[in-house]
């Protein structure tokens, strides 16, 4: 049998093998038409364009300026239920209820201590959950929710008509109620008490001994109340805005989140990549998922599959009836790198966390691929008849 006969006994049937060679992934009018199967489509088809990229621009992530808002220092830290705190009261004379000539029981038991000779410090009690302290000649005075200074007043009226003028200091030792919890990826969690001069986060974050993991993999997530929003650390680096100040109760929990994305199809190598970086765009994912392969990819079918938000879905196709369906849509973006404005527009499109990346095949590979099995069955039957012509 000739080369002629062979190849027309074969060819027919692997033309017709075509449709079922393998393929790492869809072509790019095959992902076309599955964005236009029936009347609602499976997925948005959205070209990245200066459109796309300006309505993606305008996309704002929640943040924690927008949700908690307040960019002002917290009011004077006030008592509260926990606390320590030390009162020492002053007299104008000897012979007053905490002067020395006279130490009354009731002080002695209440465990005044005599400073001087007309002055007497009671040592540190506690707040108790009915926010009271107790005070000798005073009763049990309610402190909780007020500042030190508010606290002194409330006392010293207490005494008034009792004492000898009295003179009253209260000071806080030890404060519970006015600190903020931090936990998670940091050198050494703890409460951390804040200062009256307003703490922002990164100054609480810093008192409990600074981050351990590297910033682009640091996310800071703040509970206030029943709220809660988390950022990356770069963006409070980025944005002072973003560095709020802490309110007493706060917890700041850091967490480490290693972003990636998954690379498929004609490229270098198909894994699942790291962003290693605070942000990435598609040009840096692409190269760092080892470029596009020349002998198989096609640049018009650059791919990156993505869950978006429905208002976001509903900004980049307004006419698109996906929106409507669900609080997550479904959208593949494409790129053509064939345009040189691509490559610009690569540069602009940011590549978000779990995205999945896939180049396409250029629609010769299956050609290519047909003339290589073709190669790979008819070479043992080509070298048999050239065995067979030399024999005879």
């Amino acid at each position: 049998m000739n080369i002629k006969s062979l190849a027309a006994v074969c060819f027919p049937f692997l033309l017709a093998a075509c449709g079922t060679l393998p393929s790492s992934g869809p072509s790019v009018s095959e992902v076309r038409s599955g964005a236009d199967d029936g009347d609602v489509a499976n997925y948005m088809l959205v070209d990245i364009d200066a459109r796309t990229l300006d309505e993606l621009s305008a996309r704002r992530d929640a943040t924690l300026f927008d949700r908690f808002g307040d960019d002002s220092p917290a009011p004077d830290l006030r008592i509260g239920v926990g606390d320590l705190v030390a009162v020492t009261i002053w007299e104008v004379g000897p012979g007053g209820l905490f002067s020395s000539a006279a130490m009354p029981a009731a002080a002695a038991a209440a465990g005044a201590e005599q400073t001087g000779s007309n002055t007497a410090t009671i040592p540190p009690q506690l707040v108790g959950r009915d926010g009271d302290i107790s005070v000798p000649f005073a009763g049990r005075v309610h402190v909780s929710g007020l500042t030190p200074a508010s606290a002194e007043a409330a006392i010293r009226g207490r005494l008034a008509g009792k004492a000898m003028e009295p003179q009253v200091l209260v000071t806080v030792t030890n404060n519970v109620s006015g600190t903020v919890s931090v936990m998670g990826e940091v050198t050494g969690g703890a409460r951390v008490p804040l200062s009256l001069r307003g703490d922002r986060l990164l100054d609480v974050i810093a008192s409990a001994g600074g981050i351990k993991t590297p910033v682009h993999e640091t996310t800071i997530q703040l509970t206030r109340g029943n709220s809660t929003a988390s950022v990356p650390l770069k963006a409070l680096l980025d944005d002072p805005r973003e560095n709020v100040y802490a309110r007493p109760g706060d917890i700041i929990t850091v967490s480490r989140e290693t972003r990636k994305f998954v690379m498929m199809g004609a490229t270098g190598q198909n894994s699942e990549v790291p962003f290693e970086a605070a942000r990435l765009n598609l040009a840096q994912a692409v190269a760092k998922g080892g470029g596009l392969r020349d002998e198989r990819s096609d640049a018009e079918g650059i791919f990156v599959f993505r869950y978006e938000p429905a208002d976001v879905a509903r900004s980049l196709d307004p006419r698109s009836p996906l929106p409507e369906q669900g609080a997550m849509v479904p959208v593949v973006y494409r790129l053509d790198l064939n345009d040189p404005r691509g490559y610009f527009a690569a540069q602009r499109f940011a590549v978000q966390d779990a995205d999945v990346v896939y180049v396409s095949n250029a629609p010769l590979n299956d050609i290519q691929k047909v003339f290589s099995l073709f190669g790979t069955l008819t070479s043992p039957l080509l070298s048999g008849a050239a065995v067979y012509n030399a024999t005879k």
